[in-house]
């Protein structure tokens, strides 16, 4: 068993390297506003009375010997625009997967998701959006809000599931061992949004944001932060989250179903939760043609390979079974360039790869790949607002840096089907 998700998972062992009551106060009004003191740490939030009426409890997922406190960041800017960031770091869905934590072993050793909200997390000491002393941050003013990951469900699960463990010696984690697991990302999403309801002043513009299993949790949660602010711009920016997933693990359960995944009817259509993970970003795009929504990913990404090569071994490949890169890929620039088509509020950026995750690192300022800085089209997303299909020139034909040039880029050849070599 070992050897065969070493196999799969030859690079997801990088993965993620990466609300009081509800009820009747006016965030603008509040008299507990986030002052203007650099980063503050939400350490083992209360439970709440959530957006959607329901109770919430934010924990972590309780793997033996992990911390299961949840805690969450916030800084305040100087303008009224919000960043909501969601953190990455693997999943788990089975006795198997949930049986290998990333707990800093050696990157041959299979690691699928993070147990606990890791200590050394401090967003003031990341890069990329979270670089706020450089002048081509687009977001370095904004107020902003950093939700940790540690719940194995990317963001959108609420439930407690019991598995029976597989061995894994790293850990001391025998074979047929009880694991209680905690997916809880979505709750603990909701116990944020109530602190940021009473905290933060009401903003003009919002920019979700997420990447690699954040990704999946900023195109499902997106819409909450929008009802939030209904007046407010908005942006959706998923970073190495594709989708690119066999399709049986998104109805199966075990599987994406083990999460019990609370993905809106109203937003992603009936029976929303068999929605295929490739196509939620999609769905959320149509359903706010006034908001922009956009994608990010190198063309050859090891962390989401190895994550559809792990599932490709339980629910089913695609067209080049042997070839799990190939089937990635090809699947990625069809189902990029297609929602591009599709969609007037869409656009993608493809980087010359391998990696995973721009957001967070230096690559965000670095990367030209596409013939401009990643950094610099970002700013170009949150520089207008699209009205809907064929509005774009007219709404925001102001020159680049305001809205005007916020196009798809991808590197060269980056998005050319590749062959699947014959066995």
């Amino acid at each position: 068993m070992y050897k065969r998700f070493k196999m799969a998972l030859f690079g997801a062992t990088l993965l993620g390297a990466g609300l009081a009551n509800a009820g009747g106060i006016d965030a603008t009004s509040s008299p507990e506003v986030l002052q203007p003191q650099g980063w503050q740490k939400i350490e083992d939030p209360a439970p709440v009375i959530g957006l959607d009426g329901r109770r919430h409890e934010a924990r972590c997922s309780g793997f033996p010997g992990s911390d299961p406190r949840f805690s969450f960041w916030t800084r305040r800017g100087t303008v009224r625009k919000l960043l909501v960031f969601f953190e990455g770091g693997g999943a788990c869905w089975d006795g198997q997967s949930c049986s290998f934590p990333r707990v800093g072993l050696p990157p041959e050793v299979p690691q699928f998701f993070d147990t606990q909200v890791p200590p050394s997390t401090n967003p003031a000491q990341m890069d990329g959006l979270f670089r706020t002393s450089d002048l081509n941050n687009p977001v370095r003013d904004w107020d902003m809000v950093y939700i940790p990951y540690c719940t194995g469900d990317v963001h959108i699960g609420s439930a407690a599931r019991s598995y029976t463990s597989v061995a894994n010696p790293f850990v001391g984690l025998p074979a047929g061992q009880t694991l209680s697991i905690q997916h809880r990302g979505y709750d603990n999403f909701m116990v944020v949004l109530d602190w940021v309801r009473r905290h933060v002043r009401g903003p003009r513009q919002v920019l979700v944001a997420g990447q690699s299993a954040g990704g999946y949790g900023a195109a499902v949660n997106a819409h909450w932060v929008g009802m939030l602010y209904p007046g407010a711009q908005m942006h959706v920016l998923a970073d190495s989250a594709q989708g690119v997933l066999p399709a049986a693990f998104d109805t199966s359960l075990p599987g994406r179903k083990s999460w019990n995944p609370q993905i809106a009817p109203w937003v992603f259509g009936p029976n929303a939760a068999a929605v295929p993970s490739g196509d939620l970003i999609r769905r959320a795009a149509r359903s706010d043609p006034f908001g922009r929504y956009a994608q990010i990913t190198p063309h050859l990404d090891p962390v989401q390979i190895g994550f559809y090569a792990a599932m490709a071994a339980g629910y089913g490949g695609g067209s080049c079974p042997a070839r799990p890169e190939v089937d990635w890929h090809n699947r990625m620039s069809t189902e990029l360039q297609s929602r591009a088509a599709s969609l007037g509020n869409f656009r993608y950026y493809v980087a010359a790869g391998p990696f995973h995750m721009l957001l967070t690192d230096p690559r965000f300022y670095a990367e030209q790949s596409g013939g401009m800085s990643v950094a610099s089209w970002v700013g170009d997303l949150l520089a207008g607002r699209v009205r809907g299909f064929g509005e774009e020139a007219q709404a925001n034909g102001l020159g680049h840096g305001q809205g005007g040039h916020w196009s798809n880029l991808a590197c060269a050849g980056c998005l050319v089907s590749w062959p699947c070599p014959a066995p």
